[in-house]
């Protein structure tokens, strides 16, 4: 096999990921050796602090036990920094979505292990979805939703403008890169993975969305084309990252400016000014996530924003 495709098949099987770490700290660097001192554990363990806000809703747990492999970037990033040091802007005015829109399930697409899912399902009683297409962070989402008596469904699933099959882009970086776009991330093999519009796959559900938080590594405007029937007729508040330089800005903006939503750029504390176009350029790794709100969020939407706010940024690494 070639080497590609030798770490393609690697990265689908955590016993072999193992295996070969522990061949590799033998090596010396020049044959691609690791330095035993970064190794990942096989299985990271710890608690994740969970925002609880004065006045608010008095759901869930304090805390979540995560358990997931080592190499996931997402539980790493979660250990180390807690969800203070993960996307607080964007999960703050999440949380205040939640609050303040009409009932309605909850939509994590491109959750990877599910940390908006888990949120969602942590702090009120809404019906949740996780959608992840790359089978062993599913399986990582799964776990720790069932591990912690959480009510997520998890669909093995990506979200696209058509149904059928396509090829998941194994990205050589991240787990948290795997894309179904070509060229998106240097990869190191791909997997077959079910595709189905998000018209379709609500049509089968029976729900009706209220929040929908998008991440799929620049083929968002993809899932939202799926998805136009569903923002046109339900009118949900849609959480979606926008990365620069992949043209992802100008077809969402062709997408959704025929639906009358505003366009909230979450960089920064609360509250957001309306911006007139969506550009991902200028935003930093923590700031390329945007709030595209079906109406001009009301005066409490900001405060409530802001009080969760401070609650994540106290959600520090539990020593």
């Amino acid at each position: 096999m070639v080497p590609d495709q030798v770490r393609a098949f690697v990265r689908r099987h955590p016993a072999v990921r193992r295996a070969a770490r522990r061949i590799r700290v033998h090596l010396p660097e020049r044959l691609g050796g690791i330095d035993p001192d970064r190794l990942p554990p096989n299985v990271r363990r710890f608690d994740l602090a969970l925002p609880v806000r004065d006045s608010g809703p008095l759901v869930g747990p304090e805390s979540l036990e995560v358990r997931a492999p080592g190499d996931f970037w997402v539980a790493k990033r979660l250990a180390e920094r807690g969800l203070a040091g993960y996307e607080p802007e964007t999960l703050a005015c999440f949380l205040a979505a939640l609050e303040h829109s009409r009932p309605g399930a909850v939509l994590d697409i491109g959750a990877n292990i599910g940390v908006y899912a888990a949120l969602a399902a942590a702090r009120t009683y809404r019906e949740v979805y996780a959608f992840e297409p790359t089978p062993d962070v599913a399986a990582a989402a799964r776990a720790i939703a069932a591990g912690n008596g959480l009510g997520v469904h998890v669909e093995e699933l990506a979200l696209s403008n058509h149904s059928g099959t396509a090829s998941l882009r194994l990205s050589a970086t991240t787990d948290a890169s795997n894309s179904l776009a070509a060229g998106f991330r240097r990869e190191v093999g791909r997997i077959p993975v079910r595709l189905d519009t998000l018209a379709r796959w609500r049509e089968r559900a029976g729900i009706v969305p209220a929040v929908i938080k998008i991440d799929t590594e620049t083929t968002e405007p993809d899932v939202i084309a799926g998805g136009l029937e569903v923002l046109r007729r339900f009118r949900p508040w849609v959480f979606c990252e926008v990365l620069p330089d992949r043209g992802v800005e100008e077809r969402l903006m062709a997408l959704l400016e025929p639906l009358d939503y505003g366009w909230y750029h979450l960089s920064g504390p609360p509250p957001h000014p309306p911006r007139p176009v969506i550009t991902g350029r200028g935003s930093g790794s923590r700031d390329r996530m945007w709030m595209f709100a079906p109406e001009t969020p009301p005066p409490g939407f900001w405060r409530a924003a802001g009080l969760w706010r401070s609650a994540i940024d106290a959600c520090l690494p539990r020593t």
